[in-house]
């Protein structure tokens, strides 16, 4: 029984703090976004409730291989991610809004999967993926989702994966 009750308590008080966090968040820009993430500085435990009009922004740095440690992680993950390019995580970003969206069935909070990690699609076995070929591929992959439907209505196609025609899927 006392462990149902920590359990309750410990889940209002992520409530309450993802309730203050998010105001925070909402009102977060692109650019300060950028700026706090190379700074390792960002502290939210959220992502930004970013939509799709801040897609262009964000596909700006989706190349960037600057190096980041203090990002939010979805808090389910038992894998920790010490690191991860900039340009990876903004893809990743991206992919929340998409995520958002369509409402997935994979979102915890605003985190589109367990972590900005790639993994190979058919895989029988989980092989992660962290080289920078790989953030060639889906960078271009997410920059040629957006550019080949931008003039379309974003509800026409946010449900297209930009990553189904590579070999990588989000871990």
């Amino acid at each position: 029984m006392k462990t149902v009750k920590t359990f309750i308590v410990l889940i209002t008080f992520l409530g309450f703090m993802s309730c203050a966090d998010n105001k925070e968040v909402s009102s977060l820009t692109v650019d300060r976004y950028i700026e706090l993430l190379k700074a390792n500085q960002y502290d939210s435990l959220n992502l930004p409730a970013f939509t799709c009009q801040d897609i262009p922004a964000l596909l700006a740095y989706r190349n960037d291989t600057t190096v980041i440690r203090d990002f939010p992680c979805n808090p389910i993950s038992s894998y920790y991610v010490p690191k991860c390019t900039l340009g990876m995580y903004v893809i990743w970003t991206i992919e929340s809004i998409r995520s958002v969206a369509i409402q997935s069935d994979r979102l915890i909070q605003r985190f589109p999967s367990q972590s900005p990690i790639l993994a190979l699609r058919d895989s029988t076995e989980m092989i992660l993926v962290y080289d920078t070929l790989s953030q060639e591929v889906v960078a271009k992959a997410y920059n040629d989702w957006w550019e080949n439907n931008e003039r379309t209505n974003f509800k026409d196609f946010k449900s297209i994966d930009p990553l189904a025609g590579t070999n990588y899927k989000w871990h």
